[in-house]
């Protein structure tokens, strides 16, 4: 990942290419370079695991793999192109659909997340205390700038900071090691997306669901949810209540 990362930055750097994709999100000649070197190496060391990353084509063959490498090679594409320091490589191993090793790496700061399972949240291989960092103030979530723009969160304007998620992959990392409380969308989602993230959280004592409050499972056939809610250790209990007020009766619509 580390090698990955630097590559990102060196094309950051001298130079790269912006194309759209089908459904017109933007991808660049890094995320193609990332997922290259992230493949080439854990497909080399590790041949009989499935592989499901967004910048490759998806083999059904993973859903017969009892582990599968789930991969986003820049989460956070736009933030990229901006040259805003708030992108990251994603990266987790499941197995029977549960993350099982995991890491999300800013290449900007040059900040390692990590976790085995059972093991903890490290950052660049030191252990974490999510607790140590919680300063008393007023509780910070992250949210899509679209659905802030739009007021979806606006019961929340006098209990939380707003904070604009860029990434939804660095938010959870942020929100795994205590800098912000929470992380809250009802837009969809992919797998490589939370992925890592999920471990992340789970090993740092926080919460984390899909849009409907619904535990998130992986490598599954249509590996998408519909939104993400999460909570830190540290979150107030009563933001976590109005975020569970908010999430839509089944069959509602949110947008």
């Amino acid at each position: 990942m580390r090698a990955a990362g630097s590559e990102a930055l060196r094309l950051a750097r001298d130079g790269f290419e912006t194309i759209k994709k089908p459904d017109q999100s933007p991808v660049t000649s890094a995320d193609l370079a990332v997922n290259d070197i992230l493949h080439a190496h854990l497909r080399s060391a590790f041949p009989q695991d499935g592989w499901l990353s967004e910048e490759s084509p998806d083999d059904p063959e993973r859903l017969q793999k009892e582990r599968v490498w789930v991969v986003d090679p820049i989460d956070g594409t736009k933030a990229f192109i901006k040259s805003v320091p708030e992108f990251c490589i994603s990266v987790a191993l499941i197995e029977q659909g549960l993350p099982i090793v995991a890491a999300i790496y800013n290449p900007s700061t040059n900040e390692l997340f990590s976790a085995i399972r059972g093991e903890g949240l490290r950052l660049n291989h030191e252990s974490v205390d999510p607790r140590q960092v919680n300063t008393g103030q007023l509780p910070i979530i992250a949210l899509g700038p679209w659905e802030q723009q739009t007021g979806r969160f606006a019961a929340l304007d006098s209990s939380a900071q707003h904070r604009p998620m860029l990434s939804i992959a660095w938010c959870l990392a942020l929100m795994a090691c205590g800098r912000i409380d929470a992380v809250a969308t009802f837009e969809p989602e992919n797998e490589w997306d939370v992925a890592a993230g999920v471990l992340l959280i789970d090993e740092a004592g926080g919460t984390i669901t899909d849009g409907s409050g619904q535990a998130l499972t992986f490598n599954r056939p249509t590996p998408r949810y519909r939104g993400i809610i999460a909570t830190s250790l540290c979150c107030p209990p009563s933001l976590g209540r109005e975020l569970a007020n908010l999430i839509p009766a089944p069959g509602t619509q949110t947008s």
